[in-house]
C-alpha cells in the first residue's frame, strides 16, 4: 500500500515532465511565436501537475515563473508584475480581515444566533447554514477559510440531531447537513464580489473585454438568482437525501444557551463588526464615489491594526496568506502574458470557428455548459478561471453573445460548479472527510446540485441581468 501511494506522485510528475517536453518541442502553429507556445507549455503543465496530483499549486507556480524567466520567455518585469496587481493585493488584505472575524468570536456568535432563529427543523438547520454563510461571506475572500467556520457548526448540529458517522440509523441527517455546508459555500460565494478569491480576478480579466464589474454591480446582478438558489437548494437536497429526522425543537434553545454564555458583544467584536460593515458599505458605493476597492481594504485593515483587533503576530501566523499571494500572482501573470502575446486570441478563434454555426443564445449556452463540465478536470476554481474564463468570454463575444451577461454567467458558474466533485474546491474537504458522505454520494449529489444550480441561474439570472445591468 505504501509503495502504491508513493508511486502515484512519481508517475504524475513523470507524466507532467513528458507533457512539458512534448508541447515544448512541438512546432507551434503558424499564428504563434515559439516564445508564446513555450510559455503556454509551462502554463498548461503547471495546471496539469495540480490536476494530476503531481505538485501542490504553490510549488507548481514557483517552478512555472522561474522557468519562464530563466528560459527567456518573460522579462523579470513582466514575470513579477502580478505581485503589484491591485486585485491580488485586495484578496490578500481581505484574507487578513477574515482572520479578525474568526479571532474576535464574531463568526461563532453569528452561528449561534442564526440557529436560535431557524433551527426548529432539519430543513431549518440547513437554511441556518446558508443564511450564516451569506452574511459572513463578504468578509471572507476564501471559501476554504469560511468552511472552517461552517464545518464545526454543521458537525455540532448533526451531533445534536443524534447523527453519527458510524450510526446508520441517522446517518442521512449528518449527510444532509454536511452537504448543505458544501452547497452553501458554492452559492454564497456567487453573492458577493469579495466572497471568493477568483471573483475579483475574473472581473479583472473581464475588463480586457470592456466589461466593468464593481462591488455594487456584482451584488445587484447576483442578488436575485443567488437568493433564489439559496431558497431552493436546501429543499432539493432535503428531498434527495431524505434525512431521517425532520424536527429539531431543542436546537434553538441550545443555541440561545450558548449565546447567553458568551454574554454581550466584546469590545473586539464591536470593532470588527463596525469595521467590517464600513468596508462593505464603502465597497458597495465605490463606483459611485470613485473609490478604489483595494484602498478600502487597506483602510479596513489599518483600522483593525490600530485598534488591536489584528496584530502583527496574527499576520505572522497566517502563512497561508503568503502562499496564496504567490501562486495567485504567478498564475494571473502567466495567464495575462499569454493573452498579451496573442495565445488567448488564437485559442478563441479556433473555438469560435467550431461554434460558428450556432446562434448567439445557443453559443452562449454551449459555452457555459462546456465551462462547467470542464471543472471535472480541475481541483481549483481559481486555476480553472485563469485558464479558461478569458478564452470562453472572448469566444462568446466573437459570436455575438452579450459580453456582460456571459461574463456574469461564467463567473457565477465558477462558484456553483465547485460542488461537481469532492475535489472541485478545497472548501469541500472538511465536509467530504466528515464520514457522513461516501465518494459515490458526493459525485451523485454534486452532479445533481450543479445541474439544478445551472438551471436556476440560466432561468433567473438571464432575464434579471438584461433588466438591471446596462
Amino acid at each position: 500500500m505504501t509503495r502504491a501511494v508513493r508511486r502515484g506522485p512519481i508517475v504524475a510528475r513523470l507524466a507532467t515532465l513528458l507533457l512539458l517536453a512534448i508541447i515544448w518541442w512541438t512546432p507551434p502553429p503558424q499564428e504563434l511565436t515559439v516564445a508564446t507556445w513555450r510559455l503556454f507549455a509551462i502554463f498548461v503543465t503547471a495546471i496539469f501537475s495540480v490536476i494530476a496530483g503531481a505538485l501542490p499549486i504553490l510549488t507548481a507556480s514557483v517552478f512555472a515563473i522561474a522557468g519562464a524567466v530563466l528560459a527567456g520567455l518573460l522579462s523579470p518585469d513582466e514575470a513579477y508584475a502580478g505581485f503589484a496587481n491591485a486585485t491580488i493585493l485586495l484578496i490578500v488584505v481581505a484574507f487578513l480581515v477574515a482572520g479578525a472575524v474568526v479571532k474576535s468570536g464574531l463568526s461563532a456568535r453569528a452561528g449561534y444566533w442564526v440557529v436560535s432563529r431557524f433551527g426548529r427543523s432539519t430543513l431549518g438547520l440547513s437554511y441556518s447554514i446558508f443564511f450564516l454563510d451569506a452574511v459572513i461571506a463578504p468578509a471572507f475572500p476564501s471559501n476554504t477559510a469560511r468552511s472552517g467556520v461552517l464545518y464545526p457548526l454543521a458537525f455540532s448540529l448533526a451531533k445534536a440531531a443524534g447523527a453519527h458517522p458510524d450510526s446508520p440509523d441517522r446517518r442521512k441527517v449528518g449527510a444532509f447537513l454536511m452537504y448543505s455546508g458544501i452547497v452553501s459555500l458554492s452559492v454564497s460565494s456567487a453573492l458577493w464580489l469579495t466572497a471568493m478569491a477568483a471573483n475579483p480576478l475574473g472581473t479583472e480579466i473581464a475588463r480586457r473585454y470592456g466589461v466593468e464589474i464593481g462591488f455594487g454591480r456584482w451584488l445587484l446582478a447576483a442578488s436575485v438568482p443567488t437568493l433564489c438558489a439559496m431558497a431552493l437548494l436546501p429543499i432539493v437536497l432535503f428531498r434527495i437525501v431524505g434525512p431521517e429526522v425532520r424536527d429539531t425543537p431543542e436546537a434553538p434553545a441550545a443555541a440561545r444557551t450558548a449565546l447567553a454564555a458568551l454574554g454581550p458583544l466584546t469590545r473586539q467584536e464591536w470593532v470588527v463588526l463596525v469595521v467590517f460593515a464600513g468596508m462593505v458599505l464603502l465597497w458597495a458605493s465605490a463606483a459611485t464615489l470613485h473609490l478604489d476597492s483595494t484602498a478600502i481594504a487597506f483602510l479596513g485593515l489599518g483600522a483593525l491594526l490600530v485598534t488591536g483587533a489584528v496584530t502583527s503576530q496574527d499576520i505572522a501566523q497566517q502563512g497561508d496568506v503568503l502562499a496564496t499571494f504567490i501562486w495567485f500572482a504567478v498564475l494571473f501573470t502567466l495567464s495575462s502574458q499569454l493573452n498579451t502575446m496573442g495565445f488567448m486570441a488564437f485559442l478563441g478563434e479556433r473555438l469560435a470557428g467550431a461554434l460558428s454555426g450556432f446562434a448567439a443564445p445557443t453559443a452562449g449556452l454551449v459555452l457555459v455548459v462546456g465551462y462547467i463540465l470542464l471543472h471535472y478536470l480541475f481541483v481549483s476554481q481559481t486555476a480553472h478561471l485563469l485558464a479558461l474564463f478569458g478564452v470562453f468570454l472572448d469566444v462568446g463575444t466573437r459570436l455575438g453573445v452579450n459580453p456582460l451577461v456571459l461574463a456574469f454567467h461564467l463567473l457565477f458558474a465558477t462558484n456553483y460548479f465547485s460542488v461537481i466533485t469532492p475535489q472541485g474546491s478545497s472548501a469541500n474537504l472538511l465536509f467530504a472527510g466528515s464520514g457522513y458522505l461516501s465518494q459515490h454520494e458526493l459525485y451523485r449529489l454534486g452532479a445533481i446540485t450543479t445541474a439544478v444550480s445551472f438551471v436556476i441561474y440560466a432561468v433567473v439570472a438571464t432575464p434579471w441581468l438584461k433588466l438591471v445591468i446596462r
